[in-house]
């Protein structure tokens, strides 16, 4: 598998090894063995027969030997290497093409790669020094005729008995050709993309990375980075990801020499730091000077500690000549350069999860959305193991892997300090602080479901302490907190994902209301100061926003938009423009995954956070099958008829419908237009009535509808709390509903359906949103509810209309609870997606529970669904279940952007 960069893309192409069978003749030439591939052909070992040597025979796959552009590399490889005759250099004997096959004859090397030997780990001294000087003196020949190696690595120098022998001149390009003659032949025959990135990440120059010119320098950089291979051990710059090793070439610097090997030639050091400058006219000019560099260090001139000079000094009057000369030119070379300067151009590449691990994005209560520090250097996220244990990770963008953060268990929505040493983060129902390095973790302030945070570089914290409140503002040492914006109630439901303005103290931050999500002319990004002497509206919008030097970005549609932002006036300014699509967006908490940092390197998750549902069967043994004919808006929740030949589901998000889906007949009713309804529906005993919840004023109430779609729906109850319809009794008699609120504590409440209805609390919690999901058991006796009381999600047991005694049924996190047809047993879905199932045996007011089993792995699930809450499967008679899970593959890799500004200006 080879990795190439097309356009701004990374790609992969691979093709079958041809294999050429012994005895396969190639003109003159018999084909013995296979040596191995390289980076643009295969390499076998063969006999020519008419001069009776062995040779090297290079060919290019039959699967690509079609593609002009790759012939037309083999066939410059060719000219360039056969115009340099070098001791140091394979020599090229002959160029062939037979039967749709290209091939180049080489002189047959015995001995290793450099690759080879620094796989056994550093070169001693005196043998890097006469091994490098001799790749310079080759490379002094070929940037002599003209010619750039643009591949220089370890596997790409062969080391022999009469010395070291540069391969490999496949990516080579003349460098005497002037831009406009190279402009042409790239229309005209392209052999890499405009913008494309040729080469090996690891030795690449920054001017490589960024896409730009290539001249001799770039190969004196790949030098410095096998240089410092040889004389460490280790690479210069290296990393798990493309993402990471792209980031420490441009701004990483390795660690000095002094340091990993403290006997090296002080001299030896400053060669390397020459060589690995980022700016190419900072580096030696030539090989010749670095070769001669070399040399005065192998002789001893290195006991200086000092290198030697470049070039001989000038006399001082022909110096002065010289800058009298320069001086007549100055302005208009400048103003040259500045109109033709290369541009930096668009680069993009994917950062995987650690291994054994998955992103978590779309979920509303354990998302971790990649968020980026201020100097673009670190990104922290939240991923998630096979068991369903999660925690905040860091990726180091100038190291090799990602590290999880210490005490960030179960911790979501991480954003950094200024100085990128520390991360905030909400766990526990609590806002906290920890150092990335590690140490103790400091808790802030409660918040019951955080919904963002921003740090100031004064050492404040904004964040908003849960789902329906205002901006509130905490010292990041920890003490009082104090509210900074409250909510209109008749305008807007929550405040949230605030972002610090630099002058620290103004910030940026989401209003919006649940039950007019986009329908409200006054929800968008508002600009406020923490004195509270301003509060306006900034852009019409439905999703955080995050600063990047002069530009605000934001989520609209799916596309990451990006507008023209003055921070002092607090103005948008011009119109947007879009950078990047798609943009994970989950609806149902209006964040979009994606961050910048302050020097414009931008990181998103690709694809959609709330995906379309498809209903799927699921049997035990994990086979699935499809339940519905075609994949729907986002299923957020679904719940059987009795008879199970109907299934109410709420339908879309932030705007949900309620549906009732007829399995048998194939066909669907809409049960209500307003789009501002949530949590589950349930049906009545008898499958005449659903009861479901939809917003009014803000306030979540619940109401009553006929299952069949006729008439209104009916008001049944109302107050000043969110009402979480959950289930209806056995007997028909209750609604058992979760209280949300972020001023009292979560509570499992009964509402009597008849009557006046007045709520009666079973269990209360001690924290808002502690308690959620209650399910009666077949009897009505009992109720299992899900409670967060410790810290994590954990499934109970309590005996109803009274509550007497408490089981856990969990062992450890779980959710969604459900009772079986006999009431025997109680599923619930695991953290890792394993649904559970535990046995029970009630006697009176007591209960004996039994081990938890996996039942059956569920597949993912859309974005909306919560493991705390909510009606993401429902169990048939038959053992099978119901479940939505998303349409087609999840696409939520992780995106890293650098130079998207520059691009946006073309």
């Amino acid at each position: 598998m080879r990795s190439i960069f097309f356009g701004v893309r990374l790609y992969s192409c691979s093709w079958e090894p041809m294999s050429l069978a012994a005895g396969t003749k190639l003109g003159p030439y018999e084909i013995l063995s296979a040596l191995g591939a390289g980076g643009m052909g295969e390499v076998y070992r063969a006999r020519d027969t008419r001069l009776g040597r062995d040779v090297a025979v290079k060919v290019l796959p039959a699967s690509l030997s079609e593609r002009s552009d790759l012939r037309e590399r083999l066939e410059r490889e060719a000219r360039a290497v056969s115009s340099l005759s070098h001791p140091n250099i394979c020599v090229l004997h002959d160029i062939g093409r037979q039967d749709g096959t290209d091939y180049l004859v080489m002189e047959l090397l015995e001995g290793e790669t450099l690759a080879d030997r620094l796989a056994r780990g550093p070169v001693p001294v005196k043998q890097l020094l006469e091994v490098a000087a001799q790749v310079a003196d080759a490379l002094e020949r070929a940037h002599r005729a003209g010619i750039v190696h643009r591949d220089l690595k370890p596997g790409n120098i062969m080391l022999t008995k009469s010395g070291a022998k540069l391969l490999d001149f496949g990516l080579a390009k003349p460098v005497t050709a002037t831009s406009a003659a190279l402009a042409t032949m790239t229309h005209a025959k392209p052999l890499t993309a405009e913008g494309s990135i040729v080469g090996t990440f690891q030795y690449m120059s920054p001017e490589q990375v960024e896409g730009r010119e290539a001249d001799a320098r770039s190969d004196i950089f790949a030098f410095g980075a096998i240089l410092y291979e040889m004389a460490t051990g280790r690479r210069a710059f290296d990393g798990r990801t493309q993402a990471s090793v792209i980031a420490a070439i441009l701004a990483a610097e390795p660690k000095p020499l002094s340091e990993l090997q403290p006997a090296s030639p002080p001299a030896l050091d400053y060669v390397l730091r020459t060589c690995l400058a980022k700016d190419p006219d900072d580096r030696f000019q030539t090989a010749h000077d670095l070769k001669l560099q070399l040399r005065w260090i192998a002789e001893g001139g290195s006991q200086a500690g000092v290198a030697a000079p470049v070039v001989a000094r000038r006399k001082s009057r022909e110096r002065w000549l010289w800058i009298a000369a320069l001086a007549l030119v100055i302005v208009g070379a400048a103003a040259a350069l500045w109109i033709t300067r290369p541009q930096p151009r668009l680069i993009q590449a994917e950062i995987v999860a650690p291994s054994g691990t998955n992103f978590v994005i779309g979920d509303d209560d354990i998302s971790g959305p990649a968020v980026i520090s201020r100097d673009g250097t670190q990104i922290a996220f939240v991923a998630q193991k096979s068991d369903g244990t999660r925690q905040i990770w860091v990726q180091d963008l100038r190291d090799r892997s990602a590290s999880p953060v210490t005490g960030t268990d179960g911790g979501t929505y991480p954003f950094w300090s200024p100085d990128g040493k520390s991360l905030g983060f909400f766990a526990d129902q609590k806002l906290k602080r920890v150092a990335v390095g590690g140490g103790p973790v400091l808790t802030l302030a409660d918040a019951p479901r955080g919904r963002g945070g921003s740090w100031s570089e004064d050492g404040k914290i904004l964040y908003t302490p849960t789902t329906q409140t205002g901006i509130f503002e905490v010292p990041a040492s920890g003490g009082a907190a104090r509210e900074v914006t409250k909510l209109r109630a008749d305008v807007h439901t929550t405040n949230r994902w605030p972002l610090w303005l630099p002058d620290g103290k103004r910030f940026l931050y989401l209003a919006t209301n649940h039950s007019k999500p986009r329908a409200n002319e006054q929800n968008g990004i508002y600009v406020a100061n923490v004195d509270g002497k301003e509060n306006r509206l900034v852009l019409p919008a439905e999703s955080n926003v995050s600063l990047s030097g002069s530009h605000l970005l934001f989520e609209q549609n799916g596309v990451l938009m990006a507008q023209r932002f003055d921070a002092r006036a607090a103005k948008v300014e011009g119109d947007a423009a879009p950078v990047a699509q798609p943009v994970a967006y989950n609806p149902g908490t209006w964040r979009a995954a994606f961050d910048a940092s302050q020097n414009g390197i931008l990181v998103y998750h690709g694809g959609a956070g709330s995906q379309s549902s498809q209903l799927m069967w699921i049997a035990p043994d994990g086979a699935a099958t499809k339940a519905w004919p075609n994949p729907d808006a986002t299923i957020s929740e679904l719940q059987f008829s009795p008879d199970e030949k109907r299934v109410a589901v709420i339908v879309g998000d932030p705007e949900p419908l309620l549906w009732v889906y007829d399995l048998a007949r194939g066909v669907r009713t809409r049960l209500t237009f307003s789009g501002s309804g949530d949590a589950t529906a349930e049906w009545s005993p008898d499958g005449k009535r659903i009861a479901f919840g939809e917003y009014q004023d803000g306030i979540l109430n619940i109401f009553l509808k006929d299952a069949g779609g006729s008439g209104k729906a009916q008001l049944l109850y109302a107050d000043k709390y969110d009402k979480a319809v959950s289930d209806w009794s056995p007997d028909g008699r209750y609604l058992l509903y979760a209280r949300q609120s972020a001023t009292v504590p979560g509570a499992v409440c009964a509402l009597p359906v008849t009557g006046n209805p007045k709520p009666e609390v079973i269990v209360e919690g001690t924290a808002p949103f502690e308690l959620l999901n209650p399910k009666f058991s077949p009897d009505g006796k009992w109720i299992a509810y899900v409670s967060r009381e410790s810290g994590k999600a954990q499934v109970y047991l309590t005996t109803f209309p009274k509550a007497q005694g408490k089981w856990q049924v969990s062992p450890t996190e779980g959710g969604m609870p459900r009772w079986s047809r006999d009431g025997r047993k109680i599923f619930f879905l695991g953290a890792d997606n394993t649904l559970m199932q535990v046995p029970v045996e009630l006697h009176g007011e007591t209960a004996d529970i039994g081990a938890a089993q996996p039942y059956a792995k569920m597949p993912p699930m859309s974005g909306r669904i919560r493991l705390v809450g909510g009606d993401a499967y429902a169990l048939a008679r038959d053992g099978r279940v119901l479940v939505e899970g998303r349409a087609g593959e999840s696409a939520s890799e992780l995106n890293l952007m650098i130079h998207w500004l520059q691009a946006l200006k073309k």
